[in-house]
């Protein structure tokens, strides 16, 4: 078998709106605009990827970097998955090599979260809320 190479690319959030999706995720995690191309018809394609996610591979090539694509729902099924796409569970993990400030940034910032940080065995871990209440985990592991 030819040596198989695979990432993810995208994961598709679906948001109530693009611009405060795109407002709130550059202005308050800092994430980069990586592209917001017009569509037509009021879709648009936009990717928005924490900032330095591009990394190196360990054979020394540039890796792509994961990607959010800001879905806008459409319909009354997407719009119900606004902020619950996962059950109330976690969907997203913000990795971070500096849990604090990150942690504190995003307090300066009224991100909301669900609870106090903790540490873990694995880790420093908090459970923050985006603007439709989808949950993620900031996460800064241990070595």
């Amino acid at each position: 078998m030819a040596n198989v190479q695979q990432h993810i690319g995208s994961i598709a959030l679906v948001v109530k709106d693009y611009d405060d999706a795109i407002e709130f995720y550059t202005q308050k995690l800092n994430f980069e605009l990586v592209e917001d191309t017009d569509l037509g018809d009021g879709k648009r394609w936009v990717l928005i990827s924490p900032p330095n996610s591009n990394g190196a591979c360990s054979n020394g090539t540039n890796s792509s970097r994961t990607s959010l694509l800001l879905a806008k729902a459409t319909t009354p099924e997407q719009m119900s998955a606004i902020g619950n796409q996962t059950g109330g569970r976690v969907f997203l993990f913000l990795h971070t090599n500096d849990f604090w400030r990150d942690y504190n940034l995003m307090l300066s910032k009224s991100v909301t979260f669900n609870e106090e940080p903790r540490v873990e065995p694995y880790g420093t871990v908090v459970v923050f809320e985006d603007l439709y209440g989808t949950k993620w985990d900031l996460l800064q592991l241990n070595n």
